[in-house]
């Protein structure tokens, strides 16, 4: 199988092939729109790489990367879409600094060669469009918040008049937007009985409610996860020991290596989660007693919650808090 690494920007797509068999690459780069997905199947066709006789490997570039993944993969290749820090280790590894778009393109098809790499499985359209409605709130939430700080500094400055007049108006067309992108949500939500049951079964789990559970099922409805290690080690809520020999005695961190956005949401839920979740109540004291620290406590109350998450969708049964430890 030829291997097909691509380099994705916003305006192109840099795509390197390597035969493993020779270790030769051919080169080719293109527009990245339909146009230019057409332009590389065509590139591959000339070459006599039949579509299931190559995997493409991506790095996840925000929502760049999509399109031609999913153009890729209803063309018959096999596309695994791989983290950048992932990739990133790879050419550490190789002692690879340079760093321009064709030698990325050329790493990443080495990295396909070498690690066998998980099938990358498109979103369901009605999961493609809850995560638009939740990354267009989490949006307006931060502009809002930014534009509350102002109104904060303005009152402090006993500023008047119009200033304060298209602040007071911004905040208001911001909270108005923030929640009729909500009600949007949960009407899409609604309109589909597999995310609405999936959601139903999420809230179940006390600490978490209608707002993360939404953001959570977002998550967990776009990506294939084997196991709760996984969807944790996703999430970045996988601790990394630091301990060699004699000298080196780190304190065990959080990877952090996933979305941030979530692990706010679940660092609030968790905090919520150690006074009315049996279950990561329980754990959150049992560690505090053996002397962790409240924030290892606090991360350790994180990945239970996820795992919690994962249980009641895997099982399609609602929380109970007689679960024994196994889940």
């Amino acid at each position: 199988m030829h291997i097909l690494g691509i380099d994705v920007s916003k305006a192109k797509l840099h795509c390197s092939l390597l035969d493993p068999a020779t270790e030769k690459f051919k080169s080719k780069t293109v527009s990245n729109d339909a146009e230019g997905f057409a332009g590389l199947l065509a590139w591959l066709a000339r070459h006599g790489d039949h579509p299931d006789t190559v995997q493409a490997v991506l790095e996840a570039t925000g929502v760049y990367h999509e399109a031609a993944a999913l153009a890729l993969h209803e063309a018959g290749l096999r596309v695994a879409v791989v983290n950048p820090a992932q990739a990133r280790d790879f050419a550490r590894g190789l002692a690879i600094r340079t760093k321009t778009d064709g030698v990325d393109a050329k790493l990443l098809a080495r990295y396909g060669a070498a690690v066998r790499l998980t099938p990358w499985q498109p979103p369901s359209p009605e999961v493609r469009a809850l995560r638009a409605l939740m990354a267009r709130r989490e949006a307006v939430a931060a502009d809002l918040q930014r534009e509350r700080n102002r109104l904060e500094k303005a009152e402090v400055v006993g500023e008047t008049g119009p200033v304060m007049d298209s602040i007071t108006s911004t905040l208001a067309f911001l909270h108005a937007e923030l929640q009729r992108l909500e009600r949007a949500i949960d009407d899409h939500i609604d309109r589909h009985p597999g995310l609405k049951a999936e959601l139903k079964l999420l809230t179940t789990i006390p600490a978490v409610g209608p707002a993360v559970g939404r953001t959570l099922l977002s998550v967990m409805a776009s990506r294939r996860f084997g196991s709760a290690e996984q969807l944790a080690a996703y999430l970045g809520l996988v601790p990394i020991e630091r301990q060699s020999g004699q000298s080196v005695r780190g304190r065990a961190r959080l990877s952090k290596a996933g979305p941030p956005r979530v692990r706010a949401v679940l660092y609030m839920a968790a905090v919520v989660a150690i006074r009315h979740n049996p279950h990561v109540k329980a754990l959150y004291a049992r560690l505090l007693a053996r002397g962790k620290s409240k924030m290892s406590a606090l991360g350790a109350a994180m990945r239970k919650l996820v795992h919690l998450c994962f249980g009641v969708l895997k099982t399609r049964q609602p929380y109970n808090p007689l679960w024994t430890a196994q889940t």
